[in-house]
């Protein structure tokens, strides 16, 4: 490699050398009459050959440099290809890494709501680190006001666009249904950039119309592993389904819990998952796709009790469904957990169902009535028992639970269970202790 450059580097100093001498001998020569001008349109023409073959070197100079690990790389027998540049707005790590220093990004998905700069500023204060914790927006609708805001922040976050705006056939009864077919298209192509562009090894995603709490970055962190370790893992989300300020205990921020149900809403992925998932990826309704038992596979998320994250975006393709009813009064953690100090391995499979259900089956069974009446105060914890779709329908909207299931999986649930806060004490909505499963026609 030495010997290469070193040839390339003689070769034009003496380039270099001889045009300079064939410059001053052409100064030099008597010049004949009329022959001045052809002797300054020579030197010029020379000149300008001169500084064209300079800049050939130079460019030869630089890709010899670029070349240098492949040609050093065959020389030892290691078969080596170039790398591309690096993506926005860092390089990912390999796939095989320490937990502790593997880069995650988050990818907030974006659209036409200019108010991202609400989840942006949180997002920005709250980062620890802004070579572990990259941001990437990926814009979708070709929003103006919204990219201008994106583009506000400079580098401290990386704008990446979905190139394909155009509308998307559908059948005609799914005429109304249009947005929810841009959203599958965007989060596919997104996580496409994340995991097949720039090859980061996971990532937590957000949407534009969501507020981060102080510890957010933390509890992922701190989850990273456990989802490493655990393959009856598939996710961690920093959002309740029924993390009402009333139904929670924010006194125990640091309680984290195993769900059957895919809730989203700010959630951490790896790139395995997303090698599964890409294939079959949805045209439309993805969220709802993930909680089908063909994706699920028997598969759990983590999710806390007190939400990491809290919607303010009434504006949408929903129109607002569930949010006056349940998303506005989601409480959002204000306490920092250190997260990182703890041990989590309480939340893998065969140690939490050792804990967690004895737990839940001990805990004294109660009447609804009872639990609204907030008679029998002495017994603490509770149980209420539901034997089918219609009790768990019923018993869920009477105590303010969202009561819509999924493939048979109810909001927040654990193998049927459903823990949360009612009138200051814990009850656990729960079915026989002879469970056996989810029944998909109880959607």
């Amino acid at each position: 490699m030495l010997k290469k450059s070193s040839l390339v580097l003689w070769g034009a100093a003496l380039f270099i050398a001889w045009n300079g001498l064939l410059l001053l001998f052409l100064w030099s020569r008597p010049a004949s009459p009329g022959e001045g001008d052809r002797l300054t349109a020579e030197v010029i023409r020379l000149a300008q050959d001169a500084e064209t073959e300079l800049e050939r070197q130079k460019e030869l100079l630089r890709q010899i440099h670029r070349y240098s690990g492949l040609w050093g790389g065959r020389r030892r027998g290691v078969q080596i290809t170039p790398k591309p540049p690096p993506p926005p707005p860092s390089p990912a790590p390999p796939r095989l890494t320490d937990p502790a220093s593997t880069v995650l990004p988050v990818l907030v998905m974006a659209c036409d709501r200019s108010t991202v700069r609400r989840c942006l500023d949180k997002l920005l204060r709250y980062r620890p680190s802004a070579q572990r914790f990259p941001v990437i927006v990926s814009q979708d609708c070709g929003h103006a006001e919204t990219a201008r805001v994106i583009a506000s922040y400079g580098d401290a976050v990386a704008h990446i666009r979905q190139p394909d705006l155009s509308d998307i056939p559908v059948p005609a009864e799914h005429r109304k249904f249009q947005g929810y077919y841009k959203i599958a298209r965007h989060y596919r192509w997104a996580l496409g950039q994340v995991f097949r562009t720039f090859r980061y090894r996971a990532a937590i995603v957000v949407e534009d119309d969501l507020e981060v709490a102080p510890d957010f970055f933390e509890y992922f962190q701190a989850a990273f592993p456990l989802l490493l370790a655990d393959r009856s893992l598939w996710c961690v989300s920093a959002w309740n389904d029924n993390g009402k300020e009333q139904m929670v205990d924010v006194g125990q921020a640091e309680l984290l819990y195993r769900t059957d149900f895919f809730p989203g809403l700010g959630w951490l992925l790896l790139a395995e998952l997303w090698d599964e998932l890409e294939p079959k990826w949805p045209r439309a309704f993805w969220d709802d796709w993930m909680r089908q038992p063909e994706q699920r596979r028997d598969r759990s998320c983590v999710r806390p009790e007190v939400s990491r994250t809290m919607t303010f975006g009434r504006k949408g393709v929903s129109h607002g469904q569930f949010f006056d009813q349940y998303l506005k009064f989601i409480k959002l953690n204000d306490r920092f957990v250190p997260f990182t100090q703890l041990d989590l391995s309480y939340l893998k499979k065969e140690e939490y169902e050792r804990s967690f259900l004895p737990k839940v089956y001990a805990a004294p069974e109660v009447r609804v009535e009872e639990l609204q009446g907030n008679r029998r105060r002495e017994l603490g914890a509770v149980r209420l028992q539901y034997s089918g779709r219609d009790s768990f329908k019923a018993f869920a909207k009477a105590l303010g639970l969202m009561d819509d299931l999924k493939s048979g999986v109810p909001r927040a649930g654990y193998r049927g269970i459903v823990s949360f806060v009612y009138r200051g004490r814990r009850v656990y909505l729960a079915p026989p202790s002879d469970w056996t499963g989810y029944d998909p026609s109880w959607s």
